[in-house]
């Protein structure tokens, strides 16, 4: 299906505006994109025109249309143009602890290099990466997930050897730092509500949501910056009612969650 040709103005990024529990963007970029970051969701995306290039677990990855892209919560990697002709794309942003909801405590599929021709990836996440001005019916959206977690598990095969992991314990520790955001949380008090020993802990929430609690809880703090930021905040405001220090302490880790600082990403969304 051909796309219509991208907006005259040079980089930009559309947002679906509509409520949902996933982040879906489609943009476009002439060359440079975003500098190396890491996001806690899996990134799945599609290119629709050009040719997407990124670094990813080592290498330099190209993504085209007709391919999937699948980047694992907490790789690091960019974003650029392959090509001199620019690249438009849309990527949907999908918390690992969705995916939980249909693997029930399975450690998350990992799909190697971040680019995949199967089709089965293709079509599970078709759903996903459609127009951002369409929006997701709630159940819609879930059969949507459900339909990625089994092809994400199909296509990346199950892994073998791993310990036994507390899906229990770790989910109330997920949910214990969702509801205290604004205390200063640390592992011994993660121990003490989810009772496992904070190191297995650890080693746990990793496996099963992709990051680290540490990051878990400074990108819930950054979701809130970007919800405020939109709603018409200032960049200082924000960050202090966010839980971050000071505005150029809150900007360091937007800028490494995200590949560009806070005043650029409002800037592409035309705010």
């Amino acid at each position: 299906m051909p796309y219509p040709a991208p907006p005259a103005r040079s980089d930009w990024v559309l947002r679906a505006d509509t409520p949902g529990r996933i982040e879906r963007i489609e943009a476009w970029f002439g060359g440079h994109g975003y500098d190396p970051h890491r996001h806690d969701t899996y990134s799945i995306g599609r290119t629709l025109a050009g040719v997407q290039s990124f670094h990813y677990t080592g290498s330099l990855r190209h993504g085209l249309p007709g391919t999937t892209l699948v980047l694992h919560p907490d790789e690091l990697h960019d974003g650029m143009a392959g090509t001199d002709a620019g690249f438009r794309y849309r990527m949907a942003y999908i918390d690992p602890a969705l995916i939980q909801q249909v693997l029930g405590g399975e450690p998350l599929p990992h799909i190697v290099g971040g680019v995949s021709s199967d089709p089965r990836l293709l079509r599970a996440s078709e759903t996903l990466v459609q127009a951002v001005e369409h929006p997701l019916a709630e159940l819609e959206e879930q059969d949507a997930v459900y339909d990625l977690a089994i092809a994400l598990r199909a296509v990346a095969g199950r892994p073998r050897g791993r310990k036994r992991l507390d899906y229990c314990a770790t989910q109330r520790a997920r949910a214990f730092i969702l509801e205290h955001l604004e205390q200063d949380i640390t592992l011994p008090m993660l121990e003490h509500v989810s009772g496992r020993e904070r190191w297995s802990l650890s080693r746990d929430f990793r496996t099963l949501y992709g990051t680290s609690p540490y990051r878990f809880v400074t990108l819930r703090r950054l979701d809130r910056v970007r919800a405020l930021l939109l709603a018409g905040c200032s960049l200082v405001d924000a960050a202090l009612a966010a839980g971050f220090h000071d505005q150029s302490h809150m900007t360091r880790y937007f800028t490494r969650c995200y590949g560009v600082p806070p005043a650029r990403w409002l800037q592409r969304l035309g705010r």
